[in-house]
């Protein structure tokens, strides 16, 4: 269906007023990257004229939760549970024998540099790098599709190289390697906020088919078409489509690399991908990412998902937030009932527990809103003693992506208490408020502020 992928979450974007369009000629080395970044990732951005190319670059499209929500016909109350029921309740894809994607197919003379504005995007970046794009592989044994944004630098013509940093697909990868076999995979860009939030359910924690849970997130089925040279589908309205091989035996350096937290990640011997055909929708738009916020936006949906489930096991829990500042994976807040002393201890426990990467968990009352983090702060000023709510757990495992971590290559972990105390002394903690108007209607007083 036309209302699938790309081009009509653009004109989607557009009717809400959120999409930028850029008319001036921007260069893809790091001038493209440098306007996106301005907007911390925030603000989809259509680049209409690109330097050295006559393909247009999306970028900047899902690094905003709210955009993610509205494209997802949904609000912050019920995204847990519909993020919940497309992962219980996966719906079935459906393949269609032509699509968009295959107006145009290449076989020969690939050169990827030259075909796509790739961008570079920070100073000791060792190369362009695609940031976007899906990988999608089967499952040897199950036949199931699975999905995940990986990086991939551009080592020039057809060969990229690929940070399959994932569990699951690491292992499928060194299973075939030593049969020496290939892994085929193929790699989307131009793709929608469904597509985008089921590649980020872990493959290794609930092995769902990731197109199933697609299906169930967008309320219609996924439609797909058959790749050329490589035994998998793909969307039928996705913008390009890069299919090809992880080849046994190879390794090429890869990075260093501008990562997550805004710091070069190392270079390192990374699998190789040889691109064996290319397919694009006529006039395609290249879809980029400032390393790495839009990904992890997504990703950090999820997580919050893994982190409700996790406490409300423990603790009656409000709400979680996995925080921008932390990169959507290290720094979390969450908000209960609190109805024992100790609920706010049992919470940084489960906390901390649910993922190897959460280093840092703030635990408060429903008072507090989680996602003001000048509230967050209030409360652990006035409700947290370091000395009796804050919980150190040193020496964890924790991520390398962070690099304090790589000092030591473990993680002290902080848990902070930020619950007031419960019965007589409760009172002493109710906050200051003003009858009938804490949540006033401002637009009633100056029509013009929204």
């Amino acid at each position: 269906m036309e209302r699938q992928m790309l081009r009509y979450t653009l004109d989607e974007m557009d009717r809400m007023g959120a999409l930028l369009k850029c008319d001036r000629e921007v260069d893809p080395e790091y001038e493209l990257g440098a306007v996106l970044k301005y907007f911390r990732n925030k603000k989809p951005i259509l680049f209409n004229r690109v330097k050295g190319s006559p393909v247009k670059v999306a970028g900047g499209l899902y690094g905003d939760r709210d955009i993610i929500y509205e494209l997802l016909h949904m609000n912050h109350e019920d995204r847990l549970f519909r993020f919940m029921d497309a992962i219980a309740n996966p719906q079935p894809y459906k393949v269609v024998d032509r699509g968009p994607v295959k107006e145009n197919i290449i076989r020969r003379n690939i050169d990827l540099p030259r075909i796509l504005p790739i961008p570079k995007f920070q100073g000791k970046d060792s190369s362009q790098f695609i940031t976007a794009g899906v990988m999608v592989v089967k499952d040897p044994e199950t036949g199931k599709y699975f999905t995940s944004i990986r990086r991939l630098q551009v080592n020039g013509r057809n060969e990229l190289s690929a940070l399959i940093a994932s569990p699951k697909l690491t292992n499928d990868f060194l299973e075939l390697e030593k049969q020496n076999k290939p892994l085929e995979v193929a790699i989307i860009l131009g793709y929608d906020a469904p597509f985008l939030m089921a590649s980020q359910v872990p493959s290794a924690t609930y092995g769902v088919d990731k197109y199933e849970i697609d299906s169930a997130l967008r309320g219609e089925p996924l439609e797909l078409v058959k790749c050329e040279s490589v035994d998998l589908l793909v969307p039928a309205y996705a913008e390009i489509v890069l299919e090809g091989r992880i080849v046994p035996g190879k390794r090429e350096l890869e990075g260093p690399f501008g990562e997550l937290m805004g710091y070069y990640g190392a270079q390192a011997p990374h699998p190789i991908i040889e691109i064996d055909t290319v397919m694009h929708r006529n006039d395609p738009i290249f879809q980029g990412a400032f390393p790495c916020r839009e990904e992890h936006v997504s990703n950090g949906l999820i997580r919050e998902v893994e982190l409700y489930n996790y406490l409300k096991n423990q603790v009656d829990v409000i709400d979680v937030n996995v925080t921008e500042g932390g990169g959507y994976r290290f720094n979390a807040f969450a908000s209960i009932n609190k109805q024992k002393e100790g609920d706010g201890k049992s919470a940084i426990i489960a906390a901390l527990g649910s993922n190897k990467d959460l280093k840092q968990v703030v635990i408060v009352d429903g008072d507090v809103d989680i996602f003001d983090v000048q509230d967050i702060e209030w409360a652990i000023t006035t409700r947290a003693q370091a000395s009796l709510d804050m919980v150190v757990i040193p020496g964890a495992l924790g991520s390398s992506l962070e690099p304090s971590h790589d000092l030591r290559g473990v993680t002290d972990k902080v848990g902070v208490d930020a619950t007031k105390p419960l019965g007589e002394k409760a009172v002493e903690f109710e906050r200051a408020e003003i009858p009938g108007y804490e949540n006033i209607d401002i637009g009633k007083y100056f029509p013009n502020i929204r």
